[in-house]
């Protein structure tokens, strides 16, 4: 007789990953919750009375080829950190309050133990944010995934006053750039990182490398910052004309996508600390600096732009709300019109 488990498929190591999960995903319920984790859909109340007009704003994104340093290192506590701040952290942009979070994992051997690491960690992301772990989805997949290896997805949902949604459209020039620190790679440019790092420099993951106290593997695996809780509090007290996730792409790519018609963000190298794993990909690898700059976040994880004669009151707030900010840039008027990011070294 052939059975579910012998063609790959745990039901019960499935049963026992929900039995552990639950009471971490309740851990981060808010009072709109209704219902219980393990029904067919997440149940969530929108009160009207918090709103007017209120718009839900959504995103999903994925870990990335992080999780490979995270398989090698047989590590998996700090990449579901990593999968919420990649999704509430693109919600803010539009001034968006991340209300519940929903996370999809496939695998290729469901092992509970590693399942349950992997869910404190979306759940400890989620109570970084403020949002509810809801729901989500384990599916073990044989013969799909290589053994040991799994992936990551990962669904937010949040809202915010149609009136108060932020577009970017309110930038003018003379609006001055403000940087929040990242904490070093975050979720991008693994692929680049690891082909120089693991594959080119040959570098053992419990290798240290030059000026540096921590070793490769804990670098790499450092959790992605979420930027939730002191960018709605900016958002509340100043006059915030627009935000950016810098994700993929880096400030090359993710400034301009917030940015009017006619405008573009000039930024000013050398006005932050860049953590030392930056220098260190570009030596080892021979990577050129704008090829850096068009990879890697350099050091800034977020970008938040209001007028310029706010920015220091707008730094010092941060810097109580336990960010590390920098004022890193202005806008400018663009006369080919299309938004875009223009370099310089050092201040001005």
């Amino acid at each position: 007789m052939t059975t579910y488990r012998q063609a790959g498929v745990d039901i019960a190591a499935g049963d026992e990953v929900v039995r552990r999960i639950r009471p971490l995903a309740k851990s981060t319920f808010r009072p709109e919750v209704l219902g219980d984790i393990g029904s067919f859909g997440g149940l969530f109340r929108l009160g009207s009375e918090r709103f007017v007009d209120p718009v839900l704003v959504s995103g999903t994104d994925g870990v990335g080829t992080k999780l490979k340093v995270a398989f090698l290192m047989d590590r998996h506590d700090t990449v579901g950190i990593d999968l919420v701040a990649m999704c509430v952290n693109d919600i803010i942009v539009s001034g968006a309050e991340p209300l519940f979070f929903l996370d999809y994992l496939a695998v290729g051997e469901l092992v509970v133990d590693k399942g349950e690491a992997i869910v404190k960690g979306i759940a400890e992301g989620c109570r970084q944010a403020g949002c509810a772990l809801i729901g989500g989805e384990t599916a073990e997949l044989p013969s799909f995934y290589q053994s040991g290896e799994y992936d990551l997805a990962g669904f937010a949902v949040g809202v915010v006053e149609r009136a108060n949604i932020l577009s970017g459209e309110n930038i003018q020039p003379g609006d001055a750039v403000i940087g929040l620190a990242s904490s070093g790679l975050h979720s991008n440019g693994f692929s680049l990182a690891r082909r120089v790092l693991l594959d080119q420099g040959a570098l053992p993951l419990e290798s240290t490398l030059p000026n540096m106290n921590e070793t490769v593997g804990e670098i790499l695996l450092k959790p992605t910052r979420i930027y939730v809780k002191p960018v709605m509090e900016l958002i509340k007290e100043f006059s915030v004309h627009g935000l950016a996730h810098i994700t993929g792409g880096g400030l090359t790519g993710n400034v301009p996508r917030v940015l009017p018609h006619g405008c573009l963000a000039h930024i000013h190298r050398g006005t932050w600390e860049v953590p030392e794993i930056f220098p260190q990909i570009q030596s080892l690898g021979q990577v050129e600096e704008e090829e850096m700059f068009r990879v890697f976040n350099m050091g800034i994880g977020f970008v938040v732009i209001v007028p310029s004669d706010q920015a220091g009151k707008v730094m010092a707030r941060a810097k109580d709300l336990g960010e590390t900010a920098f004022r890193i840039g202005h806008i400018d008027k663009n006369p080919q019109g299309t938004p875009c990011v223009t370099y310089s070294t050092g201040g001005g």
